[in-house]
């Protein structure tokens, strides 16, 4: 027996099965660093595949039969020992694999960036300015336990200051963000900096600059070119301290990270759609755990994911030297009033305000006529081809269905027979054209999906948007008008009420300092909520009515989705290897499909977060056993074997 050097390789594969370490020989006079890409042969399918290696060791029984390494594709160590350790434990505890995470981590290989950046001298740590840095301190000193619990790598959630800056055209929160990072970049470390969408990512971009030099500046997003993207991401992996700031996949930059900060968790945009479907808190919980790093969720509203952390004690809530916020004013509809969708007082407001400055209204939806209801009966009126729902793009334009986009022309009720329409809502263009007829001469700006606009100037104007795309105004709306609120709560998702808050609350942190922000139409918790800027105190209240429940994030929530045959089987094992779960715990199967052949169903598992681990264990044997089945059943016919059973965990509500 003769000792060898053996690589141990993460294959880069969909394949559950192949989600494990391969040992492969390493050729005669060949050595290799763990973290480098290499292509090894796979010997069932007599093909080449990709892969990381992991570890290198020597191993004294060389008789055991070993694939031989194929070819080095790059000598550079993309994947450090702690990014696959991160990789390995959010995939574990997500019931998916490694290859995923990773593949949402490390960015396609470039080959001239990586020349490149092999040619350059190593980067130097960056120079914070010693003003910036004073301007960053007392930026902090808002938040007196901030720093410390910095410093002593704690898990926190701030409620963020509803205000813009007052000297960078930013919001206080991505101030407030930029400051914390200055500061760990000044005692040498790095900072991670997650955000939602561009538009944050935007306004952390200015505040960053206002504190650190631009090479300090790390960016981690999809937006950049492949060249641009993988030059960012190696210099991630050099010595030197750094900020990236990013979307959710930056949640996995291979830095040294003394902080990660989530901004704005609630939002749907952080929760990758991609197999295994990890949000970016969950992941950013699993590295602080592993690393020890700080861990700061901030917000203008509190999650009740967040909260449940706050309330057993996981994550500490940090409180501002002085409590903000902007002036709710609940402004109830009137019929008899003009339009009556907008009461006088708001109208009025908007009227004063638009002299001086740019007033923000906020609507539920794009377009002109969203929906369409008969003007008899009142019925919503719906495709004679696929029974969607019909729309209308401008004034006497054809109705046309939001479905498959047929023309509804001729079209009659079904109901009472009636051939005419009714305008049962207003989008952004209808109440754009209704503002601009009641406020004449004053600019008229729309901004949703289909009209973008990213930030306005200080001057007079009327913005219409829909939620979420509001356009940021240096210096703050002298007014802000939320309507159609009664008809966002009326959606039977499990956390609209959570949404709503924190829709209105990031809409009206974009208020002036003292300028009125109207809600219309709304009563109950959540208008009281924004009223009196008691957003943790709501997130406590909706904890507390879905723990009898047993509704996320009360528990944990996985989705089991295939053949029905799988999907019994795979309910079956979980069962019997844990026999904690509750007698209600698992939630159908549900038919999806009614195919003969190949029928399909759902279900939706509940388990407490103690026997998370197990109930991940079980599935993600059951996913594995299904694809060898599956590949077992396609061997010798040409065709590639599928994985038929799919599992999610963590969605946030119900939705069989």
């Amino acid at each position: 027996m003769t000792a060898r050097r053996v690589a141990r390789v993460l294959l880069d594969s969909p394949l559950p099965q192949l989600d494990r370490l391969f040992d492969y020989a390493l050729p005669d006079g060949v050595d290799v660093e763990p973290g480098v890409r290499v292509r090894v042969p796979l010997r069932s399918a007599g093909r080449m595949i990709d892969g990381f290696v992991v570890e290198v060791d020597d191993e004294d029984d060389g008789d055991r039969p070993l694939s031989m390494l194929e070819t080095v594709v790059s000598t550079v160590p993309v994947l450090p020992p702690a990014l696959y350790a991160l990789a390995r434990r959010v995939a574990d505890r997500a019931a998916g694999s490694a290859a995923d995470i990773l593949r949402l981590a490390i960015p396609k290989r470039m080959v001239r960036a990586e020349k490149a950046w092999l040619a350059a001298d190593p980067p130097g740590p960056p120079e914070v300015d010693t003003d910036a840095l004073a301007r960053a301190d007392a930026v902090l000193a808002e938040y007196p336990e901030l720093t410390a619990g910095i410093r002593a790598g704690e898990r926190m959630a701030v409620d963020a200051p509803p205000r813009p800056a007052r000297d960078v055209p930013a919001g206080a929160w991505a101030v407030l963000l930029a400051a914390a990072a200055a500061r760990e970049l000044a005692d040498g470390r790095s900072a991670i900096l997650v955000v939602p969408d561009y538009r944050d990512q935007a306004q952390l971009e200015r505040a960053l600059a206002a504190f650190v030099p631009p090479d300090a500046v790390v960016r981690d997003d999809s937006d950049q070119s492949g060249p641009a993207r993988y030059a960012q991401f190696l210099r991630t992996l050099a010595d030197a301290p750094c900020i990236v700031i990013g979307r959710r996949s930056a949640v996995y930059a291979p830095v040294r990270a003394g902080l990660v900060a989530i901004w704005d968790d609630g939002d749907p945009l952080l929760s990758e759609p991609l197999s295994p479907g990890v949000h970016a808190r969950d992941a950013a919980l699993v590295r602080q755990e592993l690393e020890g790093s700080a861990l700061l969720f901030a917000g203008h509203t509190r999650t009740t994911d967040v909260q449940r952390l706050v309330d057993v004690r996981w994550v500490r809530e940090i409180a501002a030297a002085r409590r903000t916020s902007p002036r709710v004013v609940l402004s109830a509809t009137r019929e008899g009033e003009r339009g009556s969708r907008v009461p006088s007082s708001a109208f009025q407001a908007a009227r004063e305000a638009v002299a001086h400055g740019p007033v923000l209204v906020q609507v539920s939806r794009p377009g002109y006529a969203p929906s369409l209801v008969c003007a008899e009966c009142r019925r919503p009126a719906r495709c004679a081809a696929c029974a969607g729902p019909l729309r209308a793009a401008r004034p006497g334009a054809v109705p046309t269905c939001a479905w498959c986009g047929r023309a509804a022309h001729g079209w009659t009720c079904p109901h009472c027979q009636s051939e005419k329409l009714r305008m049962a809502s207003s989008g952004t263009e209808r109440t754009a054209d209704e503002l601009g007829r009641a406020f004449p001469g004053v600019r008229v700006i729309v901004s949703d999906g289909a009209h973008p606009v990213a930030e306005i100037e200080a001057r007079p104007a009327l913005v219409v948007a829909t939620r979420g795309a509001e356009p940021f105004a240096p210096g703050g709306y002298a007014a802000i008008v939320l309507l159609d609120g009664e008809r966002m709560l009326l959606s039977e998702a499990l956390r609209i009420g959570e949404d709503c808050l924190r829709w209105w609350s990031d809409a009206a942190a974009l208020a002036a300092p003292g300028a009125p922000v109207h809600l219309v139409g709304v009563t109950g918790p959540v208008a009281r909520a924004l009223a009196t800027w008691t957003q943790a105190t709501y997130a406590r209240s909706e904890l507390a009515e879905r723990a009898p429940l047993h509704m996320p994030p009360a528990v944990r929530l996985a989705s089991v989705e295939g053949p029905l045959r799988a999907v019994d089987e795979a309910l079956a094992e979980l069962r019997a290897e844990v026999p904690d779960l509750g007698p209600h715990a698992i939630l159908g199967p549900v038919p999806r499909t009614s195919a003969p052949d190949t029928p399909t169903a759902r279900a939706l598992v509940r388990f407490d977060y103690a026997t998370g681990r197990a109930v991940a264990e079980s599935l993600r044997a059951a996913v594995v056993a299904d694809a060898a089945r599956a590949r077992a059943r396609t061997r010798g016919k040409g065709t590639p074997a599928r994985n038929t059973l799919r599992v999610r965990f963590d969605i946030p509500e119900p939705d069989l």
